[in-house]
């Protein structure tokens, strides 16, 4: 019988050690952030943060939709519904970071469900009362193609989604960008802006913090202070 080297015994011991910590650390004692991108972007505009939060522990879901393919509320039901009961591990929480669109889809998606663990929400320059950008848009085929049924969803009027609903009932943070390279398409929007929503939009009645960003509304995602508050409002309940 050959005998056994000191050098496996320990090998085995440590493999037999990191099992028994996997399975008195399972994922149910995490938290779960779900990334929700915006209009014509994809997971990969999340990228950053998602890596940023997996380094910090976090499960980490990054959803991807077609975000020009269909509406608020089919993107809604079959897209992040199917994300969020698609969960593994059963997390403790299950915080949400959306930008732009991805905060009414999202907004649209609590007014219909319920989460048991819902934790906090952090939205990205989020169209809370609609785009005049989308107003002007939508008037022509050209621009109703540009930003697909969805976005033309995200006008400023009574009828359109960002409109449709309450303060949402969780701690909820708002990030605002105040940086516009689109000299075009802020001269449609009242105030400070970001290129693509007003820093007015972006408010939500009920949210407990709210902070405005030196940034673009299409980079904001990337930014490091961006980051950094969401992550302290994920942790702290405030920026």
């Amino acid at each position: 019988m050959k005998t056994i080297s000191k050098f496996t015994i320990a090998l085995l011991y440590m493999t037999g050690l990191q099992t028994r910590m996997a399975l008195a650390s399972p994922n149910s004692s995490r938290e779960c952030v779900v990334l929700i991108h915006g209009l014509g972007r994809s997971s990969t505009s999340m990228k950053r943060l998602e890596w940023n939060l997996a380094r910090g522990g976090y499960q980490v879901v990054n959803v991807s939709y077609p975000s020009r393919k269909f509406g608020i509320e089919h993107l809604s039901e079959n897209y992040l519904h199917k994300a969020v009961t698609a969960i593994p591990g059963n997390p403790r929480k299950i915080h949400f970071i959306t930008h732009s669109m991805g905060g009414i889809i999202l907004r649209q998606y609590l007014s219909s469900h319920s989460i048991k663990n819902l934790g906090s929400v952090v939205m990205l320059a989020p169209p809370n009362h609609g785009s005049e950008i989308v107003d002007a848009l939508k008037t022509s085929r050209v621009g109703r193609w540009i930003l697909g049924p969805a976005g033309c969803e995200l006008g400023t009027d009574c009828a359109d989604f960002p409109r449709r609903f309450g303060a949402l009932r969780c701690d909820t943070g708002v990030i605002a960008g105040t940086r516009s390279f689109n000299p075009f398409f802020s001269r449609m929007l009242p105030g400070p802006d970001d290129g693509k929503v007003s820093l007015a939009s972006t408010k939500l009645e009920g949210a407990k913090g709210f902070v405005s960003v030196p940034s673009s509304h299409t980079w904001m995602a990337w930014r490091k202070t961006t980051i950094r508050h969401a992550v302290k409002f994920l942790q702290q309940g405030r920026f």
